[in-house]
């Protein structure tokens, strides 16, 4: 029987499907070897300890903004596929601690350092830091696999599925093609905003925001016209996602991110904060504010008293301004969009609560 979806307790219902789907999905294999229920505990703790829900929230609302029925027969298919988008989540986290050798990933110990505690505390064989790596590797290549599980049994009528598929593999494709421009970017050294503006395209604004809104809206039946400026809303609301993203990754308060402050920095990330914090240092001959910020990204040691010696630059050289500002263009940009796009009620209220909730946030 059918149980309708509340839309004001749909992180609860989210939390929901993904504890049923890890019960299921994980029951074979650790009957019938136990020794892995450790990895996969490891993934379900991951997914289910904390999160945004973003992605299921933005495809959920592009779902009803195309006239989806919370109380209709597709409710809980279209709330599990939705759901499976944190298994994409969480794989690309998972793989984005290791990649950034991150301690910790929302106030608990990354994948590969618990791994590696495990190996230590045990008294294994071998490298304990080789181990917890392996373990990131291999449970973050779960979590995908079983997104894809996820989301292909979906109790949804094929035609549903099939119309929501392009923007499934889109968004697979992209935010990794996204993680590895990060990555390349920070090996070549690219500290262009060019640079920093196209990361945030691929790699936040479409995994984030504008392919969770095609993949809800298709599931909806949208017609092309309508996905099209949820695209484009979506591009904007991404990235200015990824721009607040940037700011919390300098200031923000550790007891509020869960992460510490200045990783972006030791972690030799160009965002756009820092590219913007260059340039402008460089257009106004701020030669000392340049060579605080530069030393800074990419120095794994670099000090709480350092990342405040960098703060203090990129507010002098007026880079925080600068962020804030395109923030506050790309929002409005976004809902001039949203409104043009004419949802079906309440979608439009809901969205500009997430844009809110999504581009003014705290952690």
């Amino acid at each position: 029987m059918n149980r309708p979806v509340s839309d004001a307790e749909l992180p609860v219902h989210v939390e929901r499907a993904l504890a049923g789907f890890l019960d299921r999905a994980g029951a074979e294999i650790v009957g019938t070897e136990p020794t892995v229920a450790a990895g996969i505990e490891a993934l379900r703790g991951f997914v289910l300890n904390g999160g945004k829900r973003l992605r299921p929230t933005f495809a959920w609302w592009g779902w009803r903004g195309a006239g989806g029925d919370p109380a209709g027969p597709d409710a809980e298919g279209v709330l599990q596929a939705v759901s499976s988008l944190e298994l994409i989540q969480a794989c690309a986290l998972i793989h984005d601690d290791l990649i950034d050798s991150s301690d910790s990933r929302r106030g608990f110990p990354t994948v590969h350092i618990a791994g590696a505690k495990l190996h230590a505390d045990q008294g294994w064989l071998g490298s304990p830091a080789t181990f917890g790596l392996a373990t990131a590797v291999l449970v973050g290549d779960l979590a995908l696999a079983w997104a894809d599980d996820m989301f292909a049994e979906a109790p949804l009528p094929a035609e549903t599925l099939a119309a929501a598929r392009p923007a499934w593999r889109a968004m697979r494709t992209e935010v990794l093609a996204g993680q590895y421009l990060d990555v390349r970017t920070q090996a070549t050294g690219d500290a262009s905003v060019e640079a920093a503006l196209k990361i945030d395209r691929l790699k936040t604004a479409a995994y984030t925001v504008q392919r969770p809104l095609h993949l809800g809206a298709a599931l909806g039946g949208a017609s092309p016209e309508l996905i099209a400026t949820l695209l484009e809303f979506g591009g904007e609301v991404g990235v200015a996602f990824q721009l607040r993203d940037d700011l919390l990754g300098v200031f923000g308060d550790p007891s509020v991110t869960g992460k510490p402050a200045g990783d972006d920095l030791r972690e030799g990330k160009r965002t756009l904060l820092v590219a913007l914090g260059l340039q402008l240092a460089a257009e106004k001959g701020e030669t000392a504010a340049a060579t605080v910020i530069a030393d800074a990204i990419g120095d794994a040691d670099l000090s709480d008293e350092g990342v405040e010696t960098v703060r203090m630059a990129l507010q002098q050289v007026g880079a925080v301004d600068a962020v804030e500002r395109r923030i506050d263009d790309l929002t409005g940009a976004a809902m001039a969009a949203l409104e043009r796009a004419h949802l079906a009620e309440p979608a439009p209220e809901a969205l500009t609560g997430l844009v809110v909730k999504a581009t003014q946030r705290t952690h």
